[in-house]
């Protein structure tokens, strides 16, 4: 648990304590740092990241509601397993949230917005090309909470990503895939370009399509990752 908690805890995290203990746990869980069914002690979290167990007990209830760990009592707090249904319920509330958002973006987005997600795409280029899997990801969330914010409603980027963590772990799964990058970034180019050519309907469309990508790869990662799944 050292090495994974070390790695993320080196970064640089805003807020409070609580938000940077809750945003390194989760960060190690959706990266399978943290395994999945794996442990946690709160004591040992503490120790490793610093600070009180009250923050760490706070970030777990958050990891709790996100249903990426689970409290059981009597016996501790464990890692989930991946589920196909929350996989499903993410995907259901991302593409409400980013469809109804990108709609927005498209027709009020301005020269400094388009700017933007112009400079984080040529980003993800030199990501996929040094094949920079962590780089990568970081970006591509940043491109779609970038769409959402230009919306006027970036709540909507919360949102779905306070429900997005069993979806999150499959799509970090995805990544070092053969060609899966470099698919996503095809992706990612076709968005911005219906952003910049002012086509509402069709950014919607395509990000629909890009969106649910993950659920059509989903029984091949769960093929190669069974241990990380619940049994269905």
């Amino acid at each position: 648990m050292e090495r994974a908690i070390s790695r993320f805890s080196r970064r640089s995290v805003g807020g409070n304590a609580g938000d940077r203990v809750y945003a390194i746990l989760r960060e190690a869980i959706v990266t399978a740092e943290l395994s999945p069914g794996r442990q946690l002690s709160e004591n040992e979290l503490a120790g490793l990241l610093g600070v009180s167990r009250t923050p760490v007990r706070g970030a777990l209830a958050r990891l709790r509601d996100d249903r990426l760990v689970a409290i059981v009592p009597q016996l501790g707090t464990f890692v989930t397993l991946i589920s196909r249904g929350g996989v499903e319920d993410a995907a259901f509330v991302r593409e409400a949230l980013e469809c109804a958002a990108i709609r927005l973006t498209t027709e009020r987005i301005d020269e400094s917005g388009l700017e933007e997600i112009h400079a984080n795409l040529a980003a993800q280029e030199r990501a996929e090309a040094e094949h920079d899997v962590d780089g990568f990801d970081r970006l591509d969330e940043e491109l779609h909470r970038t769409i959402c914010q230009h919306s006027g409603h970036e709540i909507a980027w919360a949102l779905s990503r306070r429900a997005n963590g069993h979806l999150d772990r499959v799509r970090r799964l995805s990544l070092p895939e053969t060609d899966y990058m470099a698919e996503m970034l095809n992706d990612h180019r076709n968005l911005v370009a219906s952003i910049a050519n002012g086509t509402p309907a069709v950014a919607e469309a395509r990000l629909r399509e890009h969106l649910r990508k993950v659920l059509s790869n989903l029984d091949q990662i769960r093929r190669r990752h069974p241990d990380y799944f619940e049994e269905e």
